[in-house]
């Protein structure tokens, strides 16, 4: 009898060790993960809710990184699940490890410099407005009620530094997860963004926390990350995260989104005010005057133009934008410049505005340039008024020459299969599809060879849910949800006793939702996003069955609720991108102009992505059951329809709403 693979025992002792059961859709990722390390061959692989994907993936790269004396990566999508990971699914796979590996895996976590306290703020860098903060014991009872803020501030800095030098005392990391509470005020003036740090000029650099994470990391076998940092790490060629042979990206289907947030920038006239101001001490009268001027006329110019997206190069930003690059290039020059006999501190803070000019003189040379790989344009938010941003056009170039082509990279998710297709995914990453392959990699000469698993799901989605469309209810207009829509929301909440998740395409929507059926259903409650913290609305949802939580985007992802809480799933509207969206524009003219079909591409992409994510919200365990109601009738009318249903879990479907509302009646 031929001996147990090493990641097969290492996963059947991690699933003992958490009291589980096996799954045949766990040991198949397993091992289509392991069979991807050992070919070097990238792989999609899709693994329902309920899979116990996380172990599906840790045990055999532990088994790889200490059988073959080499680094894994994981990166998932927000620093919520890295934690999870750290503090839950890791010590069970490493407890089965022990048991099962010739040696025990070496394990780190990575986030970004700005999670971690920066002992030259904490200890040199203190700002003239904190020099008579209170000390950490100060905040009385009294100060509290008061509610003055700034003594709160006050005391949650001195309270932030004195745990941070607990932190460097005890060799610890200064990571903000394990910070007293404090506001994100408070966190800025202990920490230091990734362009103002002092690096070796630093005097504390041998001590820095964040310097001690990335050692632990460069020592440890397996280190998890999160997307955002593994893009910073992509666009710095790979300067950042220590040197690895395999990248395991969890939650894939997002880190299209997190690399184009890492790679895009913001320029408003307030940050270009604050910057010059900051420099102004180290630069001439003339240049800091023009500076300032400068940050006036981009105020004019964005102002001038109607939000959109700017592509004349003779528009009055990106002539703007030319003359901002010029000044603060010169700027960064003059801040570069240092004086003989000059105190250490003014040394540090030239450094630092001198890393925050550079950011201006980037963003601003990437305004002027109007690029073919970016989209530059104009946004407008009642907060910050209005904004020149700049964002990648697409991000596949990206992941492929400095993710890919340096690591076997394992992308895996509950839904990557678009239309019932990994293509979408897999050109979205880098890859294409003449470089699939199935059983015989040797076929194609090419470092791009990639396979697509699907490991099911261990859940029978057409006897556990109903998906009813409403087929006889109006197309959603722009003026609102309509009133027939509001009607069969309320007959099926009564249906179902509360117990009811709404993902709603808007707030407006939401927040209609929410009144109507506060006036519908008195004894119902309905909590509605942003009438308090999404966390505590959570809880109550959570807590009382009989309630409802509507909400938006957010909830289509972020929110695990299994059990008799959430028996009715409610989508408004198909959740396509907003057709004035400068971003989805560009790229759905990209694609038509490659000859391919934008919109199906692009738009009705990301619906049938966030119809998945959304619908799959209902089942949760293998004993939950329930309705998922689309009050969309283009879901079943529309061409695209079942495209996108493809993308969803496999209910039974029906557009009978009598069928539906039955169903709910039975369950509550």
């Amino acid at each position: 009898m031929s001996p147990v693979p090493a990641h097969r025992a290492l996963l059947a002792a991690a699933v003992e060790a958490i009291g589980g059961s096996p799954r045949p859709g766990q040991l198949e990722m397993a091992d289509a993960v392991d069979r991807a390390m050992d070919e070097g061959i990238h792989l999609l692989v899709q693994a329902g809710t309920g899979t116990g994907k996380s172990l599906g993936y840790l045990a055999p790269a532990l088994a790889r990184a200490v059988d073959h004396d080499t680094r894994v990566i994981v990166a998932t999508a927000t620093l919520a699940l890295q934690a999870q990971l750290a503090h839950k699914d890791i010590p069970a796979a490493l407890k089965a490890a022990a048991a099962t590996l010739k040696r025990t895996p070496r394990t780190a976590v990575l986030k970004g410099r700005s999670n971690h306290a920066c002992l030259y703020r904490v200890r040199d860098g203190v700002r003239p407005d904190q020099d008579a903060l209170l000390t950490g014991g100060q905040l009385t009872a009294d100060q509290s009620a008061a509610g003055d803020p700034d003594s709160r501030l006050g005391a949650e800095v001195v309270m932030l530094r004195e745990w941070a030098e607990d932190q460097a005392d005890r060799g610890l990391l200064g990571d903000r997860d394990d910070a007293p509470d404090h506001s994100p005020r408070a966190w800025s003036q202990v920490s230091v963004p990734a362009r103002e740090c002092l690096g070796t000029r630093c005097p504390f650099a041998e001590e820095c926390l964040f310097e001690v994470a990335r050692q632990k990391a460069r020592e440890a076998d397996l280190v998890v990350t999160n997307h955002a940092l593994l893009a910073i790490d992509a666009l710095n060629d790979g300067n950042v995260l220590p040197e690895h042979e395999v990248v395991i990206i969890d939650e894939a289907h997002e880190v299209v989104d997190r690399f184009t947030g890492a790679a895009s920038a913001l320029l408003t006239p307030t940050l270009v005010t604050a910057v010059a101001k900051r420099a102004a001490s180290w630069l001439d009268d003339n240049l800091a005057a023009d500076l300032l001027d400068q940050a006036d006329t981009l105020h004019e110019a964005l102002e001038a133009t109607e939000p959109g997206r700017v592509t004349d190069p003779g528009a009055s930003l990106i002539v703007a934008a030319q003359s901002l690059r010029d000044l603060s290039r010169s700027a960064v020059s003059a801040l570069g410049r240092r004086d003989e006999g000059e105190e250490a501190g003014a040394d540090a803070e030239r450094t630092q505005a001198q890393g925050a000019m550079r950011e201006v003189f980037e963003v601003a040379e990437r305004i002027a340039a109007l690029a073919t790989a970016d989209v530059v344009w104009i946004s407008e938010s009642e907060y910050t008024g209005r904004a020149a941003q700049v964002a990648p056009l697409k991000v596949a170039g990206l992941l492929r020459a400095n993710v890919l082509s340096g690591a076997t990279t394992i992308l895996t998710s509950a839904t990557l299969k678009i239309g019932g297709e990994f293509t979408s995914a897999a050109r979205d990453v880098g890859l294409q599809p003449g470089e699939r392959v199935d059983d015989t990699p040797e076929v194609l000469d090419t470092e791009m060879a990639w396979r697509g698993v699907d490991v099911g799901s261990p859940f029978d989605y057409r006897s556990q849910g109903i998906l009813y469309v409403g087929r006889d209810l109006p197309r959603p207009r722009r003026d609102g949800i309509a009133e027939e829509v509001l009607d069969d929301l309320a007959e099926l909440v009564w249906a179902a006793g509360g117990r009811t998740l709404g993902l709603f395409a808007s707030q407006r929507n939401a927040v209609r939702a929410a009144e109507h059926l506060r006036h519908a259903l008195p004894k119902v409650p309905v909590l509605c996003q942003g009438e308090g913290h999404l966390a505590g609305l959570t809880r109550q949802f959570i807590d009382d069955p009989a309630t409802c939580l509507f909400g938006t985007l957010s909830l289509w992802q972020g929110v695990d609720v299994p059990g008799d809480t959430c028996r009715l799933v409610v989508i408004d509207k198909i959740p396509f991108p907003r057709p004035d969206d400068p971003l989805t524009q560009a790229r759905s003219q990209a694609v038509q102009e490659a000859g391919g079909n934008g919109f199906m591409t692009v738009s009705a992409g990301h619906a049938a992505l966030l119809l998945a994510q959304g619908s799959g919200r209902l089942i949760r365990r293998a004993d939950d059951k329930g309705v998922v109601a689309v009050l969309d009738p283009r879901l079943v009318t529309a061409r695209y329809g079942s495209f996108l249903r493809a993308s969803m879990p496999g209910f039974w479907t029906t557009t009978d709403r009598e069928v539906a509302i039955g169903a709910l009646k039975r369950l509550s």
